[in-house]
């Protein structure tokens, strides 16, 4: 495994060396307000994560650029090449966690995880044991971000009973066209219940597709095909089944107090609940034919 740790040193590829040479090329700084809430919730005494299926040179530079030199600071516990999503699902012996020198894995298995610092490889039950001993709490609580359905958020929370947070980019795009059609929606809410959400500084990553249509709902027809109805998708059922709310981004939730509550997906709440700042507006508009 230790050869793998040699992508951005060997310029492998085409892919790292041009990341590393340009990062700002394919990389977006993070705003302060996302380092101010990082520090904020460390502060209020949290335990901090980073946990990355990325080589542990490779986040070195991504985290350098986007959060700064001073970016270990943030974090309690740093674990890179994590090999998820079987970093939630195997056990200590299948995956055990391994120190690291120089980037360079260390061949031999640590039988646990006794003190926060930064590792590669690993599992959430050595994981887990380590967070019981800094919380000093029997069942730790905790709330972990992702971006991905198979590596984040089902295995977190189907093995790990973790709450997620979903960070959904096809969400941006869905509220900015909501906050345009009903802007004074937006204008009522209190503004210390407001996160950064500027609509004119948000960069559409993921605009609704023309030929797929809306990423939460799918248009058919019927047997006749002369009626057309809505069925919810894949991808809209697994966000809430196995989310415990999404969001566009954390800038949209940087600015918010610690103690902010959040509507949570349920299923005993309709799907339109359990998004921030806003549901899509495909959903809201289903709802509405309801």
């Amino acid at each position: 495994s230790s050869l793998k740790v040699f992508f951005l040193t060997e310029n492998s590829g085409t892919f790292f060396p041009s990341v590393k040479q340009d990062p700002g090329k394919y990389l977006q700084r993070c705003p302060d307000s996302v380092k101010a809430w990082l520090q904020n919730l460390k502060n209020s005494g949290k335990v901090l994560l980073l946990i990355t299926s990325s080589h542990s040179d490779y986040c070195r530079l991504v985290c350098e650029h986007i959060l700064g030199h001073n970016f270990e600071d943030f974090f309690d516990i740093i674990i890179t090449n994590a090999l998820k999503p079987g970093f939630f699902s195997q056990i200590p012996n299948q995956r055990p966690f391994r120190n690291l020198v120089n980037d360079i894995e260390d061949c031999n298995g640590l039988a646990s995880l006794d003190k926060p610092g930064w590792y590669s490889q690993g599992n959430w039950t050595h994981l887990n044991d380590l967070l019981k001993k800094m919380t000093r709490k029997s069942t730790p609580k905790v709330v972990y971000f992702g971006d991905s359905m198979r590596s984040d958020v089902f295995p977190a929370s189907h093995y790990g009973n973790w709450d997620v947070v979903l960070i959904l980019e096809e969400l941006e795009s869905e509220v900015i066209e909501e906050n345009e059609v009903n802007s004074k929606d937006i204008s009522a809410e209190p503004l210390e219940k407001k996160g950064k959400y500027e609509e004119q500084s948000i960069r559409i990553p993921s605009a609704t597709s023309h030929q797929w249509g809306s990423y939460f709902l799918d248009d058919y027809k019927g047997i006749n095909e002369l009626e057309e109805t809505q069925k919810y998708t894949w991808c809209c059922s697994c966000i809430t089944t196995y989310s415990t709310i999404a969001i566009p981004s954390i800038e949209a939730i940087a600015e918010l107090p610690l103690d902010f509550k959040f509507q949570r997906f349920s299923s005993h709440k309709p799907r339109t609940v359990g998004y921030y700042p806003k549901a899509p507006i495909s959903l809201m508009k289903s709802r509405q034919k309801e």
